[in-house]
């Protein structure tokens, strides 16, 4: 009886607890400026709100815990439907994309089909009166009755005085946009790797067999579309080409748009070939389905219109109709299609340049694509949706990027109207020499008169331009970045660094080795697709005399590097840099140089695409392979760029010639460099029936791989790869495609040990490439507690042959760290026998992974 009553009362306490409990507009009131505060209080801060608010004075604790359980809850589950909301828009609205696209699509099939079958009648025709004279002449009479029928349109000249007349040109230029924009006026392809999808850039398509070259892409972002309008015709702030574009006259028009005439100046992305101008006009306005359009074509003697401003140091290029089609979407937002078609002359550059200007994919790169990310990067900083450390504003850091950008194709181009003179060369042609020496024209961007001595002095240039063969541009300037040792001078960085203090160093020669330095980046933004780093490279300097203390201290420098995507088709790789003072002030002065590797053919489709710098890639696997030199890659091989190199020095006027002949002189030990690297990362081209290729230094790679494996068996008693594997060509490929970091370092008493292989495991933990492996030594990526256990385990490796080193932390050749499982340390020997000679150490990093 007593232990039922028990259970009863406890069954009421139970009931009491969780019954509802109803809130009054004033409680609840008072429980929200609490959560705003403090979303989850502890139960001090619970009964400290009761005994501070009177009006919950009713409520049970335990009642108030629930409460703001159920708010955090509620909180949850509306940020939840808020972010599904969002995406179910974004996949409706690329749902009518994708079906407007396939709709397109349909026609132009259609369109195909019909010209298909014309062209066969007009064969068959062909066929059967090819004997026939008279029927020959018919077929040219009838030739030339249809070119009558459809001549060139030809405009008389339009004074730009005259509205009527531009607005015609006007509305002919929005019907052929909006033909080609969501037409079949032009005969779109889809860039490969461009999927759509709600995360993704959009659908691009590059032109196929038309005049000029065109790209097209269509894509959402979470914009208005006033606000997206606003954004695109702002060319400089997305077109890094952009040199300058100016407004000369604005029209409005009775349906509300406007008329302008524009004047764009572009950069030449090498030092071959002269820049581009346009003389445009762009037409804004609505459509009746409530869409924005921005429009622009160039005005010629066959469009008619006003004769735009002369050219001196420009080739007149043509912008076909061309534009922005912006529409509402439902929920919030735009739909975007953007079209640029262009001819841009390619006739008066060198015919090895011509790949260039005909590539409708280095267009859409460089254009297309380049307004789609800016515009879905601006959206997501609008949205909250990125965020970036070290207290800089979204906006700051792009205009870091632009005024890096701008500099180094300032330098490039050297434009007169700039203050830029040809300085004499020392008889050879290899390396430009350029001397600005007014601050009045020159300092209007991003350059700071800081930079120039007070009694004197300018800026010098120091460029060249070269034709690389087999060397993806992405590759080349990722080692650039990864491995500035292997080209820069610490002498030299250390003379465009003084340019930022008050009394400039005076070092006008390199040394020829300069001094060591450790590269540290530290990224502070990258773009929403990565395709660009914004990054802050520190340079550790060290002194070995007394008279280098004054050169040897930590140097920084803005560095942007962008499109080192390798299977980015069409993209310009570029690493460009300036010095900065410790500082990093948003208006810090920026004299920038660097690299811009561009590819002159189009990137071959299939697994040659993506192509790095591996053990197969390097090595001939063994005498016996059938592997041709074409197989799997056929293309890759005839890859060419052009590689452009610009470096930007401060002078004083007495020291002008020195300064000079230091840059020159620098500009060629660059050139030198690059070759070397560019050799040793390009593809090989032996032919298996020429033999093996051994890397440097280095038993031919089948031997080392027998050797690594039967030493591992041999001390550990374990088989490091399968049973299976035994065979050469299956034992190499396995052990470069483990899982785990299986290295080699030189094994010398009076030496530390240096690296001399790892598989791709090793070299994506190190940070490097098989080039820059053996700069890296061993004692440089353990940290202190891994060499102690290393140096306890070394007499044990010798005796044994083996050791098992404990957990622990080591770091990348830039500076990153990583954490490992287990580390095996072995004796490689180099023949079949117990006794031979030992070659060097194995090592194997078990289940790394980046911290």
């Amino acid at each position: 009886m007593a232990l039922s009553m028990h259970k009863e009362s406890l069954n009421n306490k139970q009931m009491d607890s969780s019954k509802y409990v109803r809130y009054t507009p004033e409680q609840v009131e008072a429980l929200e400026r609490v959560y705003n505060e403090c979303p989850k209080p502890s139960s001090l801060r619970r009964q400290q709100l009761i005994r501070e608010c009177p009006i919950l004075s009713n409520i049970e604790p335990k009642q108030i815990k629930v409460w703001f359980q159920n708010r955090r809850c509620r909180e949850k589950q509306r940020k939840e439907a808020s972010r599904l909301q969002t995406v179910n828009r974004k996949l409706t609205a690329m749902n009518k994309l994708l079906m407007e696209e396939n709709d397109r699509l349909q026609k132009q099939v259609s369109h195909l089909v019909y010209e298909n079958g014309y062209m066969k009648q007009q064969l068959q025709t062909a066929s059967v009166t090819t004997t026939d004279n008279n029927s020959c002449e018919s077929v040219v009479v009838s030739g030339q009755h249809q070119q009558q029928q459809n001549p060139t349109p030809r405009h008389p000249q339009r004074d730009a005085n005259n509205p009527a007349g531009l607005l015609t040109i006007a509305e002919e230029t929005l019907a052929e946009f909006l033909s080609k924009a969501t037409g079949t006026a032009v005969d779109w392809v889809q860039m490969i790797g461009m999927k759509p999808g709600p995360d993704s850039i959009g659908i691009v398509a590059v032109s196929r067999n038309c005049s000029g070259v065109a790209a097209r892409a269509c894509g959402l972002v979470s914009l208005e579309p006033t606000k997206v309008a606003e954004i695109l015709k702002d060319r400089p702030s997305w077109y890094r080409d952009c040199r300058c574009i100016d407004v000369l006259s604005i029209i409005p028009t009775a349906n509300g748009g406007t008329i302008e005439l524009i004047y764009m100046q572009t950069y030449a992305p090498t030092t071959l070939a002269a820049a581009r101008d346009f003389w445009t006009l762009r037409y804004t306005t609505s459509l009746e389905d409530g869409s924005l359009v921005i429009c622009e074509r160039s005005l010629t003697s066959s469009t008619g219109g006003p004769t735009g401003p002369p050219t001196t140091s420009f080739v007149r290029a043509e912008m076909l109709p061309s534009g922005f089609l912006i529409r509402p979407c439902d929920g919030g937002g735009s739909i975007i299609h953007i079209v640029d078609h262009v001819d841009l002359d390619v006739w008066s550059v060198p015919e090895v340049l011509r790949p260039l200007y005909e590539s409708s994919k280095i267009l859409a790169q460089k254009m297309t694509i380049a307004a789609l990310r800016h515009i879905r990067q601006i959206a997501q900083e609008t949205n909250g949706e990125i965020q970036y450390g070290g207290g800089r504003q979204p906006a700051v850091l792009r205009t870091f990027s632009q005024r890096l950008c701008r500099g180094f194709n300032d330098a490039v181009n050297g434009f007169v109207d700039d203050g830029w003179s040809l300085m004499g060369s020392d008889g050879v042609e290899d390396v430009t020499i350029m001397i600005n020496s007014s601050p009045g024209k020159f300092f209007g961007s991003q350059y700071n008169t800081s930079m120039v001595p007070s009694f004197g002095g300018g800026v010098l240039c120091a460029k060249a331009s070269m034709l690389l063969q087999s060397v993806p541009p992405a590759l080349l300037v990722r080692f650039l970045r990864e491995h500035r040792s292997e080209w820069a001078d610490y002498g030299i960085d250390t003379y465009s660094a003084a340019c930022l203090k008050p009394n400039p160093y005076t070092v006008p020669c390199a040394r020829p080795s300069g001094f060591p330095s450790s590269q540290v980046i530290l990224p502070p933004a990258h773009t929403v697709e990565h395709e660009e780093f914004l990054e802050v490279v520190r340079l550790e300097g060290q002194a070995f005399t007394p008279e280098d203390v004054a050169l040897a201290r930590d140097m920084y420098l803005l560095q942007l590097c962008s499109g080192i995507d390798e299977n980015a088709v069409g993209a310009c790789a570029q690493l460009v840099f300036a010095p900065i003072d410790e500082s990093f002030a948003d208006n810090a002065p920026l004299l920038p140089s660097g690299f811009r590797v561009i590819p002159l053919d189009s990137k071959p489709d299939g697994p040659g695409a993506a192509r790095t710098l591996d053990l197969a890639s390097t090595l001939e696997v063994g005498p016996g392979s059938n592997r041709s030199t074409g197989d799997g890659e056929p293309n890759s091989y005839n890859l060419r760029s052009v590689l452009t190199i610009a470096f930007q020095f401060t002078f004083e006027n007495h020291l002008r010639d020195d300064v000079a002949s230091m840059a020159r002189q620098y500009v060629r030990s660059v050139v030198g460099s690059v070759q070397r690297v560019a050799m040793a990362i390009a593809p090989s081209r032996i032919s298996p029936g020429l033999g093996p290729k051994s890397l440097p230094g280095s038993p031919e790679a089948l031997t080392l791989a027998r050797w690594i494996c039967r030493s591992y068996r041999i001390h550990t008693g374990g088989e490091l790869l399968r049973a299976d594997s035994q065979s050469g060509d299956t034992l190499l490929e396995q052990l470069w495609n483990h899982s785990d970091a299986i290295m080699c370092c030189s094994l010398k008493t009076n030496a530390s040990p240096v690296f001399t292989f790892a598989n791709q495991a090793g070299l994506d933990m190190l940070e490097t490439t098989l080039v820059a492996l053996q700069d890296i030594m061993l004692d440089k990526i353990l940290d202190e507690a891994g060499r102690k256990s290393l140096c306890t385990e070394f007499s044990k490796i010798m005796q044994q042959g083996f050791a098992h080193l404990p957990a622990g932390i080591c770091v990348s050749s830039m500076g990153r760290p990583v954490s490992y499982e287990q580390a095996i340390v072995w004796k490689v020997v180099d023949d079949d026998n117990d006794d031979a000679a030992n070659h060097c150490l194995g090592l194997m990093f078990v289940n790394w992974s980046f911290v």
